[in-house]
């Protein structure tokens, strides 16, 4: 997925009403009538009138048809794109779906209503066990990621949780199939723990449920991210409420799409340049702070300038490579781990990243990054 940032908090209320048919569209101007005023309902919009499927060992067309339509969840670089300028200069038409995190992009592409999603690493893995085929298509880290984590465990006022080994008879917030959740278990593990050492309490990680849960004791420690953590120390630290670092890197953000989507030339061409628009989004991000500070965090989100300066201190800079082993490797211990723990079948991770997009974002920052 991508970093927590407050986009994310979108209610489960609004994310089944966007699943039912209500995909939220911004930026651009685009709506079900694309921008020359014709309908497209963006089902088959992608397709060259071949009907030919694109094999998936083939390589990547990189002429885009004219008509071709992609809808995408990721709203952090749609934002990137509009401040950097670069939005119109997509060349296929894009309907921006006002989504993220890894449960509602899997129920949006269950839905048919989304052709690409930004989220962290857990996401691809859970939507393959749950009958999805899916593939990762751009990779992001963090440069020094231990030292640039996304999250840290809150600890719930009045509970004494000075480091890892303190976590054994607590309750701890949990999230199957989220980034949330699979950091726990490595938590747990780097700890010498299991799961029975501790309670694990499922809870959604959406919106303020997690820094919700620690304040009213319904949990005793629970991982929250981006400035949730500022603002959870700063309402309540005053009662006892702390953080600690996890001291596990935590940085993976993906974009993935289904395999059918993959399939179709069109769409697989458009999405080859709108990784490479996301690569460049993401440099001009690290880039350009100020403006990123006052036309995202502080216009866009709500936040104070300072929350927004603290983010991206707290960020770091974006690590986008061209060889994803180390990636796959990484991956591949954590299904190992998730298996594990939640009795689920190994899977193979090169299997769920199409490495033939493995150079396309990092060729389109090659002179870019810094």
């Amino acid at each position: 997925m991508s970093s927590p940032v407050p986009r994310t908090r979108r209610t489960l209320r609004a994310g089944l009403a966007l699943l039912t048919g209500l995909v939220l569209l911004t930026g651009c101007g685009l709506s079900k009538a694309d921008s020359n005023g014709t309908d497209d309902t963006g089902g088959a919009s992608g397709s060259d009138g071949s009907g030919k499927k694109l094999a998936l060992n083939a390589p990547l067309p990189t002429s885009v048809p004219k008509g071709t339509t992609l809808t995408i969840g990721d709203p952090t670089t749609q934002k990137a794109l509009e401040l950097s300028g670069q939005i119109d200069k997509l060349p296929f038409k894009v309907k921006w779906a006002n989504i993220s995190g890894g449960p509602q992009t899997t129920e949006a592409f269950r839905a048919g209503a989304l052709d690409v999603g930004s989220v962290a690493d857990i996401p691809p893995i859970h939507a393959t066990w749950t009958g999805l085929h899916v593939r990762i298509v751009a990779a992001k880290f963090r440069v020094d990621p231990v030292h640039h984590p996304i999250y840290q465990l809150g600890i719930a006022p009045g509970v004494k949780v000075r480091s890892l080994a303190d976590l054994r008879g607590k309750k701890i917030a949990y999230s199957p199939g989220q980034a949330q959740g699979a950091l726990v278990l490595r938590v747990l593990h780097k700890a010498g723990l299991t799961k029975s050492d501790v309670t694990l309490v499922e809870l959604p990680s959406t919106g303020d449920v997690y820094p919700n849960a620690l304040a009213g004791k319904q949990v005793d420690v629970a991982p929250i991210g981006g400035v949730a953590i500022k603002r959870y120390l700063s309402k309540y630290a005053k009662d006892g409420g702390t953080t600690i670092p996890h001291g596990l890197r935590d940085d993976p953000g993906h974009l993935y799409t289904q395999v059918s989507t993959l399939e179709d030339p069109a769409k697989a061409a458009a999405i080859r340049a709108y990784v490479q628009y996301w690569a460049r989004a993401q440099i001009w991000m690290d880039k350009h702070p100020q403006e990123w500070i006052a036309g995202y965090y502080v216009k866009d989100q709500g936040l104070s300038e300072e929350d927004g300066r603290w983010l991206v201190k707290t960020s770091g800079h974006p690590d986008i490579p061209a060889d994803w082993k180390s990636a796959i490797a990484r991956q591949q211990q954590t299904i190992d781990l998730l298996a594990r723990e939640t009795d689920k079948p190994k899977l193979k991770a090169a299997d769920l990243f199409d490495q033939r997009f493995a150079p396309v974002a990092a060729d389109a920052i090659k002179n870019e990054a810094p």
